[in-house]
């Protein structure tokens, strides 16, 4: 084990003292996006202590150890207060895997690229939207690289949740009631594409006639039969100020019907605690919520490689936890070495069961790594954390054009209220015959109109 030079006693006071002076920077020795820009690793701005798992713990933990009720108290500060209730009294485990340091297996390849290309060029209008140095809308890649600035945190993630230009998931959902068993399970297809700030589907950067639309996105679903050809679309309008277009299919009445979009904080289906709010820890547009700030910063743990298998049956993921060992999918995490906790709260929904929610961010990739929200009262409600890979574990890959498929494997939404877990992976396949794709032009015509909701309906 090598010893650094500069203790965790030393890094902890560092951003102690920044978060006091209210003057948070990205990276410790040297900014961070430039250490990035030189070498793709953001080894340079950080001492070994927030480099290493096993240099940061004393030698008390190293990649491959289990992070279980046991030892939790080690890393208490690198988790969410939620995640450590799980870990401590509900039985969740995290497996530690070493920290992945090329910054090019952290995202999509061409969204990296364009973020690297194009820093410098964002700007945030008189009205909060962001716009290139041009005055038009965003070109591609994240607008604001290692940004320690609560909104343009926010502003980054909205624009672009996965990252890709057009993506469809195929999810699993299973809800789990406090007895630890499975009460509900749902199949179907969330779809998502990108009318500007495009980086791989031509035309590029914008959709012609759709440069004022941030996004399509839908969700179908295709199991059980009591569900079956349900589904949603949002249409949302590059101004953040505005609303999405909210339009839902049921197929027992044969239409479509238009739904009010300010109403986000309640569950899609029966028995699942996962809100159109929580999508990507940014469900919402940026500008209905307001007083953003960064409440925390320093390194923390996230699940962002190893959470993929190639020979995993359709890509499950095993489960543990809880009272039948069905709570939590099993969840491979490293360290990361500095992250940003940006608080916000719904100033445009009066009618909000919450008061405000903290978002993680890695401040490498601004990628969200956990969301806790809070009730009218002031007290820990919800909490949603989102697993990642790169889709190539050696033994095999998924391709994504020229470069290995970046994208989430599983998501846990819980409600520490209830005790109910909503818990959803990504599969290569449903039973219907809906597959993952990735930057496919027929993602449009296939998801995201009104007639595919029809004909998926009928």
């Amino acid at each position: 084990m090598h010893l650094g030079r500069y203790g965790r006693g030393f890094s902890r006071r560092h951003f102690l003292d920044q978060l006091g002076r209210g003057a948070v920077t990205a990276g410790v020795f040297m900014p961070l996006w430039q250490a990035i820009a030189r070498t793709g690793r953001a080894d340079a701005a950080y001492p070994d202590e927030l480099l290493s798992i096993e240099v940061y713990s004393k030698g008390r933990l190293k990649p491959g150890d289990t992070i279980d009720a046991g030892n939790v108290d080690l890393v208490r500060d690198l988790l969410d207060p939620i995640q450590v209730v799980q870990v401590h009294d509900m039985g969740r485990r995290l497996v530690l895997a070493r920290e992945t340091a090329d910054i090019m297996r952290l995202s999509p390849w061409e969204y990296v690229e364009a973020t690297l290309r194009n820093k410098g060029r964002a700007r945030l209008d008189a009205d909060g939207n962001i716009r290139a140095d041009d005055g038009r809308p965003w070109i591609g890649g994240h607008p604001f690289p290692a940004s320690t600035d609560g909104l343009e945190a926010f502003a980054g993630q909205t624009l672009s949740w996965g990252r890709h230009d057009a993506s469809v998931y195929a999810i699993k959902e299973c809800d789990v009631g406090t007895s630890g068993r499975v009460d509900y399970r749902y199949e179907g297809c969330w779809a998502e594409m990108s009318p500007v700030a495009r980086v791989a589907m031509e035309p590029k950067p914008y959709l012609p006639g759709h440069e004022d639309k941030m996004r399509f996105q839908s969700i179908i679903f295709t199991a059980p039969d009591d569900v079956r050809g349900s589904s949603f679309l949002n249409i949302w309008p590059y101004d953040q100020r505005e609303f999405p277009d909210l339009f839902g299919y049921v197929p027992q009445f044969k239409r479509i019907r238009r739904f009010p979009t300010n109403q986000r904080f309640e569950p899609m289906l029966p028995g699942s605690d996962l809100y159109l709010s929580d999508a990507w820890a940014a469900g919402d547009p940026y500008l209905t919520w307001g007083n953003y700030r960064v409440v925390g910063t320093g390194p923390a743990l996230a699940a962002l490689s190893g959470n993929w298998s190639s020979t995993a049956d359709n890509w499950a993921r095993g489960t543990h936890g809880g009272p039948k060992g069905e709570t939590f999918y099993d969840t491979v995490v490293e360290l990361v070495p500095q992250a940003i906790t940006v608080e916000a709260e719904p100033v445009r929904y009066p009618r909000a069961p919450i008061s405000k929610k903290q978002v993680r961010f890695d401040l490498r990739t601004m990628l969200p790594i956990t969301m806790v929200s809070f009730d009218r009262r002031g007290q820990l409600f919800r909490s949603f954390d989102g697993a990642y890979s790169l889709y190539d574990d050696g033994k095999g890959r998924v391709m994504d054009g020229a470069h290995p498929y970046w994208s989430w494997t599983h998501v846990h939404a819980f409600n520490t209220q209830t005790g109910h877990m909503t818990r959803i992976e990504q599969v290569r396949r449903l039973a219907g015959g809906d597959t993952m794709r990735v930057n496919d032009p027929a993602t449009y015509d296939l998801y995201l109109t009104q007639g595919a909701m029809q004909r998926r309906g009928a």
